[in-house]
Protein backbone atom coordinates (compact mmCIF):
# COMPACT_ATOMS: atom_id res chain seq x y z
CA UNK A 1 0.00 0.00 0.00
CA UNK A 2 1.45 3.43 -0.96
CA UNK A 3 1.92 6.45 1.52
CA UNK A 4 0.07 9.26 0.11
CA UNK A 5 2.28 12.16 -0.31
CA UNK A 6 2.28 14.88 2.09
CA UNK A 7 4.52 17.71 2.72
CA UNK A 8 4.45 16.73 6.23
CA UNK A 9 5.67 12.99 4.90
CA UNK A 10 8.24 14.47 2.41
CA UNK A 11 11.81 14.76 2.49
CA UNK A 12 12.56 17.72 0.50
CA UNK A 13 11.62 19.74 3.73
CA UNK A 14 8.91 21.99 1.78
CA UNK A 15 6.82 23.58 4.60
CA UNK A 16 3.61 24.45 2.44
CA UNK A 17 2.08 23.30 -1.02
CA UNK A 18 1.83 26.49 -3.14
CA UNK A 19 -0.86 25.35 -4.56
CA UNK A 20 -2.73 25.77 -0.91
CA UNK A 21 -4.09 29.12 -0.57
CA UNK A 22 -5.64 28.89 2.80
CA UNK A 23 -4.00 31.57 5.56
CA UNK A 24 -1.95 30.14 7.97
CA UNK A 25 -2.79 30.29 11.77
CA UNK A 26 -0.81 33.56 13.68
CA UNK A 27 0.74 31.74 16.00
CA UNK A 28 3.09 35.07 16.84
CA UNK A 29 0.12 37.09 18.33
CA UNK A 30 -0.11 37.02 22.06
CA UNK A 31 2.20 36.93 25.19
CA UNK A 32 4.46 34.49 25.58
CA UNK A 33 3.53 31.72 28.13
CA UNK A 34 4.95 31.94 31.68
CA UNK A 35 6.10 28.79 31.53
CA UNK A 36 8.89 29.94 28.61
CA UNK A 37 10.29 32.93 30.47
CA UNK A 38 13.74 32.49 31.18
CA UNK A 39 14.95 32.55 34.67
CA UNK A 40 17.09 34.99 33.87
CA UNK A 41 14.88 37.26 33.75
CA UNK A 42 13.45 36.26 37.00
CA UNK A 43 16.45 36.90 38.88
CA UNK A 44 17.47 40.06 36.97
CA UNK A 45 13.82 41.46 38.59
CA UNK A 46 15.03 40.55 42.27
CA UNK A 47 18.58 41.96 41.92
CA UNK A 48 17.00 45.49 41.07
CA UNK A 49 14.69 45.10 44.83
CA UNK A 50 12.97 48.88 45.76
CA UNK A 51 15.46 50.37 48.98
CA UNK A 52 13.34 49.84 52.06
CA UNK A 53 11.59 52.94 52.52
CA UNK A 54 13.31 55.38 55.19
CA UNK A 55 11.24 57.33 57.57
CA UNK A 56 11.21 61.58 56.87
CA UNK A 57 10.47 61.08 61.06
CA UNK A 58 13.92 62.07 63.17
CA UNK A 59 15.20 58.19 64.03
CA UNK A 60 14.32 58.28 67.79
CA UNK A 61 15.21 55.17 69.71
CA UNK A 62 14.98 53.62 73.29
CA UNK A 63 18.42 52.11 74.57
CA UNK A 64 16.75 48.59 73.46
CA UNK A 65 16.06 50.22 70.32
CA UNK A 66 19.74 51.35 69.48
CA UNK A 67 20.44 47.13 70.66
CA UNK A 68 18.07 46.36 68.08
CA UNK A 69 19.71 48.17 65.16
CA UNK A 70 22.88 47.51 65.56
CA UNK A 71 21.80 43.40 65.93
CA UNK A 72 19.70 43.99 62.70
CA UNK A 73 22.87 45.97 60.78
CA UNK A 74 25.63 43.09 62.22
CA UNK A 75 22.77 40.43 60.60
CA UNK A 76 22.89 42.10 57.44
CA UNK A 77 26.35 42.66 57.21
CA UNK A 78 26.84 39.14 57.42
CA UNK A 79 24.22 38.08 55.04
CA UNK A 80 25.71 40.77 52.48
CA UNK A 81 29.11 38.87 53.45
CA UNK A 82 27.52 35.42 52.99
CA UNK A 83 25.80 36.33 49.47
CA UNK A 84 28.77 38.19 48.53
CA UNK A 85 30.81 34.42 49.31
CA UNK A 86 28.57 32.52 47.50
CA UNK A 87 28.30 34.60 44.58
CA UNK A 88 30.96 32.73 42.95
CA UNK A 89 29.17 29.26 43.42
CA UNK A 90 25.65 30.12 42.60
CA UNK A 91 24.50 33.04 40.74
CA UNK A 92 21.46 34.06 43.29
CA UNK A 93 21.37 37.02 42.44
CA UNK A 94 18.11 37.49 44.75
CA UNK A 95 19.71 36.80 47.83
CA UNK A 96 22.30 39.31 47.28
CA UNK A 97 20.02 42.25 46.43
CA UNK A 98 18.00 41.15 49.64
CA UNK A 99 21.35 41.33 51.68
CA UNK A 100 22.18 44.50 49.92
CA UNK A 101 19.13 46.53 50.65
CA UNK A 102 18.93 45.16 53.77
CA UNK A 103 22.38 46.62 54.48
CA UNK A 104 21.59 49.96 53.28
CA UNK A 105 18.60 50.43 55.05
CA UNK A 106 20.29 49.48 58.66
CA UNK A 107 23.82 51.21 57.74
CA UNK A 108 21.42 54.28 57.10
CA UNK A 109 19.54 53.94 60.30
CA UNK A 110 22.15 53.63 62.22
CA UNK A 111 23.50 56.30 61.38
CA UNK A 112 20.39 58.74 61.69
CA UNK A 113 19.44 56.96 65.26
CA UNK A 114 19.32 59.54 68.24
CA UNK A 115 19.18 57.29 71.47
CA UNK A 116 17.03 59.01 74.03
CA UNK A 117 17.38 57.94 77.61
CA UNK A 118 14.80 56.66 79.93
CA UNK A 119 12.19 59.55 81.02
CA UNK A 120 13.16 62.11 83.15
CA UNK A 121 9.51 62.11 85.39
CA UNK A 122 6.82 60.04 85.14
CA UNK A 123 4.47 63.08 85.49
CA UNK A 124 3.30 63.16 81.32
CA UNK A 125 4.18 60.65 78.97
CA UNK A 126 7.10 61.12 76.74
CA UNK A 127 9.14 58.97 74.37
CA UNK A 128 9.93 56.21 76.37
CA UNK A 129 7.31 56.01 78.71
CA UNK A 130 5.05 53.44 79.64
CA UNK A 131 1.17 54.15 79.48
CA UNK A 132 -1.93 52.30 80.58
CA UNK A 133 -5.29 53.37 79.76
CA UNK A 134 -8.54 52.25 80.53
CA UNK A 135 -10.93 52.70 77.40
CA UNK A 136 -15.17 53.22 77.58
CA UNK A 137 -15.54 49.48 76.85
CA UNK A 138 -13.97 49.06 80.09
CA UNK A 139 -10.90 47.24 78.06
CA UNK A 140 -7.35 48.80 80.12
CA UNK A 141 -4.19 48.77 77.55
CA UNK A 142 -0.78 49.28 78.49
CA UNK A 143 1.42 51.18 75.42
CA UNK A 144 5.50 52.05 75.41
CA UNK A 145 6.32 54.79 73.25
CA UNK A 146 8.72 54.00 70.90
CA UNK A 147 10.93 54.42 67.91
CA UNK A 148 9.53 53.32 64.63
CA UNK A 149 11.99 50.65 63.98
CA UNK A 150 10.98 49.05 67.29
CA UNK A 151 7.31 49.94 67.30
CA UNK A 152 4.97 46.14 67.73
CA UNK A 153 1.77 47.11 68.30
CA UNK A 154 0.71 43.93 69.24
CA UNK A 155 3.24 43.23 71.92
CA UNK A 156 2.25 47.31 73.29
CA UNK A 157 5.22 49.15 71.82
CA UNK A 158 3.92 51.67 69.68
CA UNK A 159 5.74 54.44 66.99
CA UNK A 160 6.18 58.40 68.75
CA UNK A 161 4.94 58.89 65.46
CA UNK A 162 1.49 57.23 65.64
CA UNK A 163 -1.63 59.13 66.32
CA UNK A 164 -2.45 57.00 69.47
CA UNK A 165 1.42 58.03 70.60
CA UNK A 166 0.88 62.00 69.38
CA UNK A 167 -2.80 61.63 71.17
CA UNK A 168 -0.62 60.58 74.75
CA UNK A 169 2.41 62.49 74.65
CA UNK A 170 2.51 65.33 76.89
CA UNK A 171 -0.30 64.14 78.81
CA UNK A 172 -0.72 63.29 82.20
CA UNK A 173 -2.18 60.79 84.93
CA UNK A 174 -6.17 61.33 84.70
CA UNK A 175 -6.28 62.90 81.33
CA UNK A 176 -9.04 62.29 79.10
CA UNK A 177 -7.95 61.98 75.25
CA UNK A 178 -10.17 60.84 72.50
CA UNK A 179 -8.66 57.63 70.69
CA UNK A 180 -10.34 56.65 67.22
CA UNK A 181 -13.49 58.64 68.16
CA UNK A 182 -13.38 57.04 72.10
CA UNK A 183 -12.79 58.15 74.94
CA UNK A 184 -10.03 56.67 77.11
CA UNK A 185 -8.10 57.92 80.12
CA UNK A 186 -4.75 57.72 81.16
CA UNK A 187 -4.09 55.83 84.43
CA UNK A 188 -0.35 55.12 84.72
CA UNK A 189 2.38 56.41 83.41
CA UNK A 190 5.80 54.58 84.09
Amino acid sequence: MAIPSSPMLRNDHSVSDPSDSRPLPDIGAGPMSVAFTREEDVEATAANLPDRPISPHRNLVTPEGLAQLEAALAEARAAYQAAKAAEGISSDRTAMARATRDLRYYTARRASAEPVGPPPSHHVAVFGSTVTIDREDGRRQVFRIVGEDEADPARGSISYVSPLARALTGKAVGDEVTIAGGEVEIVEIA
